[in-house]
Order: C-alpha cells, then structure tokens, then sequence
C-alpha cells in the first residue's frame, strides 16, 4: 500500500513538472500608457494567454520601439512593437544601434503609425518652420518617435540642437507638459486616435493645432530610404482640428528574435489574425492588421519562418 502511495505521488509530481515546463512565458514589448502599443500589447497579451495552450503573456510599459528592439537583442521570450524605420536601423546595425545589430524578424504587419506634430492655438506655430525658437519634445529616449522627428526636423531644415529647447517626452508626458506651459509643441507617432492627444483635445479651454509637414516626405525618403509615405489624419479624429492634417507615416510592425522557435511564431501569428476580433476590442487600429497586408515590400526586415508558415496555409504569397 505504501508502495502504491508513493508511486502515485511521485506520478502526480512528475505530471506536475511535466507541466511546469510546458509552460511558456512570453513578455510583449510594447510603448508608454498614453499611446497605442501600450493598450493593443495588453489586448495581444490578452489573446496569447487564453488562446495560445501553455502559454503566458504579459505586456510591459517601455520607452518605444528602440527600447523594444533592444529587449529582442537580448535573446529572451520577448516580442516587440516597433515602427519599420527603427526596426530597420537595428536590423542593419546604424543609428541607435551602431555598432550591435538585432537578429530581428518581422513576425506581422501591424497598421499605419502617424506622424502627430502637435501644438495649441497661442503658440506662434503654424508651420514647421514656426518650431524655430520653441520649447518642444521630440520623444521619450527610448521611442522611434525621437527617431522619425529628428528626421522630420532635419529635412524641415531645421537643427534639434540648436534651433529649439527640446525634451524628450513621451506622448502622456507631452500632453501634460504642453498642458502646464512647459513645452510649446511636441512629435508623436501613433495610431489613430491616440488617448493622450485626445486627451488634450477635449481639455477645455483648449485648441488643438495639427501642423502639416507631408511636404518633407520625399527629403526623408531620399535619404532613409521608402520607409514614409504622404498621409492625412482625419480633422474628425480629434476635436478642434480645423482642417484635415497632411503628415507623415510610417508602419508599424510586430517583431521578435530571430532565434525563436518556428511553433512558437506560429502560434502567435495564428492567434492575431484568428482572433483579431478581441485586438479590435481594444482599440480599432487592430482593423488595419490585414492578412492582403503582409507583403514583404511592407516591412524591411524579413519575416520570421513561423511567420510565412501560417501566410502559406492562409494562401497569402509573401513577395
């Protein structure tokens, strides 16, 4: 009897390990609480956890796209958002990552992120031209809104060094600022609409003021490469806008090691498209994540093996 006894322990501690090991922890990279990446990280983590057998997600708050890439580089169960400018730079090796290229694969193409260059009625501004002189922020450090503003800024003719005050802000942070008088514009790239500069748009009392710069485009092409594309936000999208804003956009991508496994990338790729339904839920950019959508001419890293497993079964050629 005692015999029996300890073999069934031992059998239920062995099922218990068994488990224990199946289980896979996936943390998902994702941005600051006041724009998209955030809120759509928690949703995906969301959909990971209940849809995904043996697998826990959970989203964490961080700088942005560049904090993201780096978390990748580190080799752990991470997966990531990112803008496809940033991306590229990790991938190659420049810029924010000289020195330490990312083995990074594109695991889905997301949606459109859009070049916010925010301020209010008051400020002097209406042009790009206008930011001379100002107190403005560019960005948290770890974000690729620092990255894709100081190119805007650049082929604006501009230098953030010397022709404004800047900080470096992420897009709650901005809001607050420009709220108290502290900064008097300052650069998001988000998805649509974005809860922080919605947030500043109904504050009362207050103007929002869209500045238009999808002039600069073809400067920022010419020397980055066809990463930005001439785009408009809605001047229904936030209250008070006057005019529909002509702006900059770039993609946005989800990224991951180049090292995970192939079933694993799978499973999250699956889980996205299948279950996309609970990603709009959360917020409705998740609409723009279409399978006619993954092309490899949309994103300039390659895609991951799990990747184009699930796009072939789906009959999507990736060309």
């Amino acid at each position: 009897m005692k015999f029996l006894k300890s073999a069934f322990l031992f059998f239920a501690a062995a099922l218990m390990l068994a488990g224990t090991a199946a289980a896979q922890n996936i943390s998902i990279a994702t941005g600051g609480t006041g724009g998209v990446y955030y809120p759509m990280g928690g949703g995906l983590a969301a959909v990971l956890s209940k849809y995904v057998p043996g697998m826990q997600a959970t989203a964490e708050v961080t700088g942005g796209s560049v904090d993201n890439l780096k978390l990748i580089a580190s080799g752990k169960p991470y997966v990531g958002f990112s803008m496809s400018d940033a991306a590229l730079d990790a991938y190659k090796g420049e810029d924010k990552f000289k020195d330490h290229k990312v083995p990074v694969r594109t695991l889905a193409i997301l949606y459109p992120n859009r070049m916010h260059v925010v301020t209010v009625e008051g400020k002097g501004i209406a042009k790009m031209a206008d930011l001379k002189g100002k107190r403005v922020s560019t960005g948290s450090p770890g974000s690729a809104t620092e990255v894709m503003a100081f190119r805007l800024i650049e082929a604006a003719g501009l230098d953030k060094d010397k022709d404004m005050k800047r900080e470096r802000l992420g897009a709650a942070e901005s809001v607050n600022a420009i709220k108290d008088g502290k900064i008097d514009a300052f650069f998001w790239v988000g998805g649509l609409p974005t809860a922080a500069v919605s947030d500043l748009a109904n504050t009362p009392g207050t103007k929002i003021k869209m500045i238009d710069h999808a002039d600069l485009v073809p400067a920022m092409n010419k020397k980055w490469g066809p990463l930005y594309v001439q785009d408009v936000i809605p001047k229904s999208t936030y209250r008070g806008m006057d005019a529909d804003n002509h702006q900059a956009t770039v993609m946005n991508i989800l990224v991951a090691n180049e090292s995970m496994d192939e079933k694993t990338a799978y499973n999250i790729v699956k889980a996205i498209f299948e279950k996309k339904a609970d990603l709009v839920a959360v917020h409705k950019e998740a609409e723009n994540i279409k399978l006619e959508s993954q092309k490899q001419a949309a994103t300039p890293i390659p895609f991951h093996p799990g990747a184009l497993k699930y796009f072939a079964e789906k009959g999507i050629k990736v060309e």
